[in-house]
C-alpha cells in the first residue's frame, strides 16, 4: 500500500515487436475444462499468444492448413489463438504456425511446450 493507504495502480501495455509469447499443447484435457471454455472434448488443445494481435489471424490460418484441427478461438486484439484436435495434429499445427511466424515474418518464437 502507498502512504495514502490506497493500493498502487499499475498499467499493463504491449511492447512493440513481433513475438510469440506462448505456444502450448494441453494433451488430454479434462472434460470439465473443455466444458468451461466451450469446446468439444478432443485429444488436445493448442494455445498461442502473439504480439501484435493481428499475427493471431496468420497463426490460425497456418495452423488450420497444416493439420486437421479446429480453430476454436481467434482474437486479433489480444493475439490469442486456440485450436483443438488430435494430439499429433495440434502439435504439428502449432509447430507450423511458430515456424512460419519465425521464418517468414521475423517473429521471436516461443518453444512449443506441452502438459
Amino acid at each position: 500500500m502507498s502512504e495514502s493507504g490506497k493500493l498502487p495502480r499499475s498499467i499493463q501495455e504491449f511492447v512493440p515487436g513481433k513475438q510469440i509469447t506462448l505456444a502450448h499443447v494441453v494433451r488430454n484435457p479434462r472434460s470439465n475444462l473443455c466444458e468451461r471454455i466451450g469446446v468439444d472434448r478432443g485429444g488436445a488443445l493448442g494455445l498461442m499468444t502473439i504480439t501484435p494481435g493481428e499475427g493471431s489471424i496468420i497463426a490460425a490460418d497456418v495452423a488450420s492448413k497444416a493439420a486437421v484441427v479446429e480453430v476454436e478461438f481467434v482474437d486479433r486484439f489480444t493475439g490469442c489463438v486456440m485450436i483443438s484436435g488430435e494430439i499429433s495434429a495440434v502439435e504439428s499445427a502449432l509447430s507450423s504456425a511458430v515456424s512460419v511466424l519465425r521464418d517468414a515474418l521475423g517473429f521471436t518464437p516461443a518453444e512449443v511446450t506441452r502438459t
